[in-house]
């Protein structure tokens, strides 16, 4: 079997790579693993350091936007696991063409290789940003796409790409849709590791508006573990929602990260809201769970102290990446 992942070197991408070959997934403990990676400025092969070796992976650098070098590295696949993306919301409200180009032409790239290559399996990893913003209660995955960034409006169309190559074509895709992810080598942009790092450089953090946003925090472990249910036993063209079950405002993050590192609220930087900033995610991941069977395995408390401990002991891994 081959596996394709492309964003490998990114931060979910790479957490998925690093437990592929290192065993953690015994359907697929025989696998042939394809990392394609452009090597953007969120995704370095230091991210794959302890595979590094491994005969069982095979880095290839390229831009899943070139017809030609995805053809070439489609061949022989049998799955594919989609993470590249270009994903930060702010930068898609400063400049939203890249975000078009890599999400949606790029996937649409990677879709019609798929189906020339004839995969079994390919498995688009998405957002629950693209459903927009609710008050209350949950989304299912029927629920209607509302996207409210340049971000989540690239990926919601990615998403319509996906289901209509499995409507048009066949082509066996299942989409997944995440909360907000965490963990260790995740790019220090978001908000955890920029305010991990920041606070440990005696430097403030910026908190948006009144603080007062809501997510549903998502071990990047548990993600890839329901990534893998559903490229293992998916049904073709279905949809799943994979959540974390905790939800917290984003000030009171902000105040349980500045107790892990030994701060106090003087080190809070309030700072204009962001531009149409969704109040509330919250998805409803009992498909999954019902289905395939998954669980959130990481209690937030344990996975959070043990990122913070990881930005505390690798400072050479993201001071490079901070650097202008």
């Amino acid at each position: 079997m081959q596996v394709l992942v492309t964003g490998g070197a990114g931060f979910i991408g790479s957490h998925y790579v690093r437990s592929l070959v290192g065993g953690a997934y015994p359907a697929f403990a025989d696998a042939e693993v394809v990392v394609f990676d452009l090597l953007t400025y969120a995704g370095t092969l230091t991210n794959l350091a302890e595979c590094e070796g491994s005969p069982r992976m095979r880095f290839v650098q390229g831009d899943i936007r070139d017809p030609a070098a995805v053809a070439a590295v489609m061949a022989g696949t049998d799955v594919v696991v989609h993470f590249a993306a270009e994903s930060h919301v702010d930068r898609s409200i400063a400049g939203a063409a890249d975000f078009v180009s890599t999400n949606v032409v790029g996937t649409q790239v990677l879709l019609q290789a798929a189906l020339d290559a004839g995969v079994s399996r390919f498995v688009h990893v998405s957002t629950d940003e693209v459903y927009g913003s609710i008050e209350h209660g949950s989304w299912p995955e029927t629920h209607p796409l509302e996207p409210n960034s340049p971000y989540s409006a690239s990926k919601a169309s990615s998403d319509l790409l996906a289901r209509s190559y499995f409507r048009t074509h066949g082509l066996p895709v299942c989409v997944t849709r995440c909360s907000n992810n965490y963990g260790p080598h995740q790019f220090p942009e978001k908000v955890i590791p920029l305010f991990v790092s920041n606070l440990l450089d005696g430097r403030k953090v910026p908190l948006y508006g009144d603080g007062l946003n809501v997510r549903d925090w998502l071990h990047v472990a548990d993600h890839c573990r329901g990534i893998q249910l559903v490229a293992e036993k998916g049904r073709d063209g279905e949809i799943y929602n994979i959540g974390g079950g905790t939800e917290l405002t984003n000030r009171d993050l902000t105040y349980r990260l500045l107790a892990a590192v030994g701060a106090d609220e003087s080190m809070i930087q309030p700072v204009a809201d962001r531009k149409a900033h969704d109040r509330r995610y919250s998805v409803d991941w009992s498909k999954i769970a019902g289905e395939l069977g998954y669980s959130p395995q990481v209690p937030f408390e344990q996975g959070l102290a043990e990122t913070v401990r990881w930005y505390t002991e690798n400072r050479a891994w993201w001071e490079p990446l901070k650097s202008p």
